[in-house]
Formats: C-alpha cells, structure tokens, sequence
C-alpha cells in the first residue's frame, strides 16, 4: 500500500494525500503547521502522522507546494498574452498573490529558518517542482525552446527578490526581479 499507513490497532487508516490535504487546511488557519494539533485533529497518532509524512519538513513542502501549484494554475489560466509577456504575466499574478496570502507571510515571518529551508534548498522538495512547474509555463506561453537550466535561473531571479528578506534580511523590487527575468527570457530564448 504506497502511501498509506496502517495506525496502530485501534488507529485509522491515513494516506499521503489525506495528510497534505488535512496540512493544506491547517496551515490556511494557523499559518503553520504543528504535528501535534494536525495529528489531533485528523484523529491518528503523532507517530502515524510522521510515518506517513516522514517529518515536518517534508510536510511543509507538500503543503505549501500544493497550495502554490493552485495558485499558478489559476494565474496560468488567467495568462492574456503569449510569449515572454505571457510568462511574465503569469509571474507577477502568482507572485502579487502570494505576497498577499497572510498565512504565507505569518509563515515566513515567524519561522523564517524553516521557511527558507523549506522554500529555498531541494531538501524542502518546493523548489524542483517549481521550476518544472516554470518549464511548463515556458511551453503554455510559446516559450519551447526554454531548458531546465534557463528556467531553473528564472525562478531564482524572482525567489531573489520574493523572498530577499529570508536570504539578505531586507525587502528587495520585484520590479528589478521581473526585469533581469525578462531580459534572461529575451536572451536565453
């Protein structure tokens, strides 16, 4: 059984998907997620919750790249224009409204060291997917000949400034951000 736990007898069954599911709402509320009061109210054990999610940070990853995977769907599906426009366009959409969500910021401003590490390493699993997720963006927008290495750099121009007060301790221009993004589009394309 991929996925899915047995509890201990007595304990419900929990899979994967229902965990990240149960973390996406439990992070909307609290802007974080505690293992104790997610296992609590799923029912299962705290051990349960750990052997499904292999930890915490694993956890915040699924959760958050779940939540972000809606966003950029919808900004995708909002896109107007094509080509580089159209990238950028989608860009500042997702950007502008993960700036805005408060549990994002609580998150980040409350446990910035784990929100970095979560965000901004491959251990927290986030940043592969977004930039395979930025990749399929490239082709949605007409962009086919973009690589993995071009949109690898994509995402770290816009995370520079998205996230600059978890790497440098100051807020940075998205602006500058979305302008060395372009002109990487325009050359690298």
């Amino acid at each position: 059984m991929t996925g899915t736990v047995l509890g201990v007898t007595g304990q419900r069954v929990v899979s994967d998907d229902e965990v990240t599911r149960a973390g996406c709402h439990f992070f909307l509320r609290h802007g974080t997620i505690t293992m104790d009061d997610l296992a609590a109210a799923m029912c299962v054990s705290r051990a349960t919750l750990y052997r499904v999610t292999h930890g915490r940070d694993r956890l915040l990853g699924d959760v958050l790249w779940r939540l972000a995977e809606r966003m950029l769907a919808e900004a995708v599906r909002r896109r107007t224009c094509d080509g580089v426009d159209g990238a950028l366009e989608v860009t500042q959409r997702f950007t502008g409204w993960l700036r805005a969500d408060e549990s994002f910021r609580r998150f980040i401003a409350t446990e910035p060291d784990v929100a970095a590490r979560i965000l901004l390493t491959y251990a927290g699993g986030v940043t592969g997917r977004v930039v395979t997720a930025q990749q399929e963006i490239f082709k949605e927008v007409g962009l086919d000949n973009a690589s993995a290495d071009l949109a690898y750099l994509y995402v770290r121009i816009i995370e520079s400034a998205l996230y600059s007060e978890l790497v440098s301790g100051h807020s940075a221009d998205l602006g500058v951000a979305e302008r060395a993004a372009r002109t990487l589009l325009l050359t690298g394309c």
